[in-house]
């Protein structure tokens, strides 16, 4: 298992989490994302390494940025 913390500016409520973990759950291999939405965070656990440019492209497509990987 893989986990990594990403930071997600724009967030704001609990759809806006809804959004980003039904894109992130899209990507091959990621098993469970947890979103903070209060702190801007995303944790992503996967059972392969995702890459980075993978999960901005989802994030982008829920409508918010990514704006760090703090692995």
């Amino acid at each position: 298992m893989t986990e990594s913390t990403y930071t997600v500016e724009g967030m704001a409520c609990g759809h806006c989490a809804e959004s980003v973990t039904e894109e992130l759950e899209r990507i091959a291999g990621v098993t469970a994302v947890t979103v903070d939405v209060d702190s801007g965070t995303v944790v992503v656990t996967s059972d392969r390494v995702v890459e980075t440019a993978d999960v901005r492209a989802a994030v982008e497509e829920a409508g918010y940025e990514l704006t760090s990987e703090d692995t």
